[in-house]
């Protein structure tokens, strides 16, 4: 039987995770179907992903009516994400098994208020982790400084954590870094860290969009420069992986039984409709990868994505690009601090409304929630 596209892109190396999630689908057989048909071995959520979940249709209606009546929306959205996320956990056990905890995982994440918070960070994230309480679940932290000290933490005391909203270089060596430490940390208490697992979350078509918009600004040659920065970017970020992962630290550390944290591309999906509409998924292909797509993106790619290994291709090039952005007088450092600042507040605004909304919905169903 011919392979399609997407089974080639896992055999490339390239874990397809789904960016999506919402309760019908967990139990009509369509998560089951995508897992069987487009080869998925992991999903991840977000505060956006569960607005628009909960915000559509009675799915949610039975548990919301049957919840404890002292619970205030947050702890209702968290009972209601939790039950999702364990739900969608059992859909990926048989993958977890399989791949002897290498794959087959699902992220939640810790409130975006909590994000410039360590110690807040972690006593979220036990919690999440304990309510899910499924060993293939993951907490998504989001890349702050305060996050990184909240990921050796929750590292060293055996919490899977996806660390999200990455989008500069040096972002991503803090959190390998804590990822490591973590690490040393578990096995200077004598504790086993085999069965720990991490991804770090690499945001792309952000980048592209931030920087277009600025390079137009310049206009002139900077233009020339357009759609160039995103896939620069991510691509030195997985030469930083590479690196640092081949060192006598890390072998250490992987003789212990320790497992590569891999990088996760998110935001793939393509926001200018001028560039191809595979195009974050294409040039980013390669061993030890995964990669989140929405199921718009998915489909795209089941039906004319080319896969060939492109992740640690033409690196020096990569490099000129992003050297030449920087000449037209684009700094990526300020792009990616803004893309930060940006993400985690468009995170907290979908967290606001899903909480508000989720409260609106209480009251139409005739209960009342408690303040706080």
């Amino acid at each position: 039987m011919t392979q399609t596209r997407l089974q080639r892109l896992h055999e490339a190396g390239q874990s397809i995770w789904l960016d999506f999630i919402e309760r019908g689908m967990l139990h009509n057989g369509g998560l089951q179907r995508r897992i069987a048909d487009d080869v998925l071995t992991g999903m991840t959520s977000n505060p956006t992903i569960f607005e628009k979940a909960l915000a559509e249709g009675a799915v949610y209606d039975a548990q919301i009516n049957d919840a404890p009546g002292d619970l205030s929306a947050l702890q209702l959205f968290e009972l209601l994400a939790t039950t999702d996320v364990r739900d969608a956990c059992d859909a990926f056990a048989g993958i977890y098994r399989d791949t002897k905890g290498g794959d087959g995982y699902v992220s939640i994440e810790v409130s975006p208020g909590a994000a410039n918070d360590a110690q807040a960070t972690i006593i979220e994230a036990r919690r999440l982790w304990a309510t899910v309480n499924r060993p293939n679940v993951m907490i998504k932290v989001p890349g702050t400084v305060e996050g990184a000290k909240a990921v050796r933490q929750l590292i060293s005391e055996g919490i899977n954590v996806n660390i999200t909203l990455l989008f500069a270089i040096a972002a991503h060596a803090r959190v390998i870094e804590a990822y490591m430490a973590g690490l040393e940390d578990r096995v200077a208490a004598g504790k086993p860290i085999d069965g720990i697992a991490s991804v770090a979350s690499f945001f792309v078509s952000r980048v592209d969009t931030e920087v277009d918009k600025r390079l137009a600004a310049k206009g002139g040659d900077a233009m020339k420069l357009q759609g160039k920065a995103a896939v620069a970017n991510a691509k030195l970020a997985y030469a930083l992986f590479a690196e640092r992962f081949a060192t006598d630290r890390w072998r250490t550390l992987q003789a212990k039984g320790g497992r590569l944290q891999r990088p996760l591309w998110a935001s793939t999906s393509t926001k200018n409709p001028a560039y191809r509409d595979v195009l974050y998924v294409e040039e980013l292909i390669g061993p030890d990868t995964v990669n989140t797509m929405p199921p718009a993106t998915i489909d795209a790619f089941r039906d004319h994505g080319e896969v060939r290994r492109t992740v640690d291709a033409d690196l020096d090039r990569a490099r000129d690009e992003i050297a030449a952005v920087e000449r037209a007088g684009v700094s990526i450092d300020a792009v990616t601090d803004t893309l930060l600042t940006e993400g985690l507040a468009s995170f907290q605004k979908s967290f606001d409304s899903l909480i508000a909304g989720l409260a609106k919905k209480s009251r139409q169903l005739g209960r009342q929630l408690v303040a706080g």
